[in-house]
Formats: C-alpha cells, sequence, structure tokens
C-alpha cells in the first residue's frame, strides 16, 4: 500500500474514532469538544494553488495564487465581494479550470481528477443550505453516500450517527426541510457535509441567513466538528467576527490577489491598511 492511501486509511479510522467520542460529547453537553491537538495533526498537504489563475477573457478574477493548505487546517478566506473566494472554491472542487498555473486537490490536479468523483469526495457548506425540498431528512443526508454505492443499512446507520452527532432527533428523519426551523436545517447541511466522511469541507458563507444568537451556536459547534473530526476546511466570509472565531489562519484577498496570509493572532496585529480596515468595520 502507498503511503498516501496509508494516510487516507488513518485519516478514515482516526475521523471514525473521533466521531463516536464527539457524539458522546455532544450529547452530554460538552461544547466544544477536545480538539485534535496540533501535533498529531498529518503534515500532508491536501490542498495548493501553485501560480493558479483564473480569468474571463481578458477579465481576471483571481490570481496568480499560490496557497497551500495542510491536513486538519481551518483556513478562511475573507475579503470583499468580488475579492475572488468563491472563485478560489470553484477552482478547488473543479466547478472551474485555472486558465494558468495548477490547482492539486489530494496530491492530483484538478484538471487530472474526474470532476464528480471529486465533488463526491467533498462535503459542502452554502448559505443556501441547498436542501433538496421533496426528500426527506434522512434522503438528504444520505444521498452522497447512496451516489457512492454504500448499502442501504450502512447509509441509515450514518444518518443516524450524524442526527445525534448534530443533536437533532432521530425522529425528524423523515421531515421535509421546510418543516424544520433555520438552525435545524443548517444543522442538516452540516451533517450531509460530513455524510461521507470527507477529508475536506469547503464552505460559502453557510451561516450567512441565520439570526446572530443561532449563527454564534453553530459556528461554535462548527469549529468543535471541524476539530474533532480534523478535517480541512477552506471557509469564505465577509465577516471578520465570523473569520476569527472559525479559523486556524486568514487569508485576506482583494482584487483575485492574497493581500494577507497567516495565523488568527497576526491578522489581529497586522499594520497592513486593508486588513486594518477590515478590522475596524468587521
Amino acid at each position: 500500500m502507498s503511503s498516501q492511501h496509508h494516510t487516507v486509511a488513518w485519516h478514515a479510522s482516526f475521523a471514525m474514532r473521533q466521531t463516536g467520542m464527539l457524539a458522546r460529547n455532544l450529547c452530554g453537553g460538552q461544547i466544544p469538544a477536545s480538539p485534535v491537538p496540533l501535533a498529531v495533526r498529518s503534515p500532508l498537504t491536501v490542498i495548493s494553488f501553485a501560480a493558479a489563475e483564473f480569468a474571463y477573457g481578458t477579465h481576471r478574477v483571481l490570481g496568480p495564487v499560490d496557497l497551500r493548505v495542510p491536513a486538519g487546517q481551518s483556513v478562511v478566506l475573507l475579503g470583499e465581494s468580488g475579492s475572488g473566494k468563491t472563485t478560489a472554491l470553484r477552482l478547488i472542487n473543479a466547478l472551474l479550470m485555472p486558465t494558468s498555473g495548477s490547482v492539486t486537490v489530494l496530491r492530483e490536479t484538478t484538471t487530472s481528477h474526474d470532476p464528480v468523483m471529486l465533488r463526491r469526495s467533498i462535503g459542502y457548506m452554502i448559505q443556501d443550505i441547498g436542501l433538496f425540498p421533496h426528500f426527506s431528512v434522512a434522503r438528504n443526508i444520505g444521498l452522497v453516500p447512496e451516489l457512492l454505492g454504500w448499502d442501504p443499512q450502512r447509509v441509515r446507520g450514518r444518518v443516524d450517527e450524524l442526527l445525534d452527532l448534530l443533536r437533532l432527533e432521530r425522529s425528524l428523519a423523515e421531515r421535509l426541510p421546510h418543516e424544520l426551523s433555520g438552525g435545524q436545517r443548517q444543522r442538516v447541511g452540516v451533517a450531509r457535509a460530513l455524510a461521507a466522511d470527507p477529508q475536506i469541507l469547503l464552505c460559502d458563507e453557510p451561516f450567512g441567513a441565520l439570526d446572530p444568537i443561532t449563527r454564534s451556536k453553530l459556528q461554535t459547534e462548527f469549529r468543535a466538528l471541524a476539530e474533532a473530526l480534523a478535517k480541512t476546511v477552506v471557509f469564505v466570509t465577509h465577516d471578520v467576527r465570523e473569520a476569527l472565531r472559525l479559523a486556524d489562519r486568514i487569508v485576506v484577498l482583494d482584487g483575485g490577489s492574497i493581500r494577507f496570509d497567516g495565523p488568527t493572532a497576526d491578522f489581529l496585529g497586522s499594520t497592513d491598511q486593508l486588513v486594518a480596515a477590515l478590522r475596524e468595520h468587521g
């Protein structure tokens, strides 16, 4: 077995053990759960941009960008509308292809990946949640595992496990999305993102439409989940407070270029004019 396969197998085994631990912690009200120490997180780079650029004709939207995201790190892309944040996410999941340079995900360039299988191997959280309105909660959560060929009993077991993990009553499994509160729907969205146990989570302002109290609570719970399950997260937001709450590292994009890249402590201490303005108005 190759070293890459060993690493992937280790992550899968580790995440399953952590899921059981976290479910017990969450059900017992212990939030946030104990995170995975940084020292035991894998040094494997799971996402990298190498002089990656995306343009529509002569209009450059992003780049050239050089960026490396190691396994288990939560990176927040912060910036104003049009700064290139969502374009970067779309380059990671191969919805867009770089017009120059390259984007590598799990040691393979996105131009070499089967794009459908790549997208199924990544968890997604978006602002409008994107639940299928005519699918039950259980069907929404179990959709990607079904597409990956899991047997029905395994899918149902995973759905129940995630309902417990996200503190949702199992009696909600057969309800439709419109029968849930906004916070419940967002928890279902998180459960769906985790369903196939992806190593990578891509999040495009998923909590933006929630009321402040629910939003703050879900941010705290999501941070605990991502750390306890050792997920690699790329999270897009324009909210500085959200970035500081969720990030190990903040990348500020401005006009398609990286203006700042560093840990939250460095962000708070930066004298860069744009970073200072973001802090002041955040």
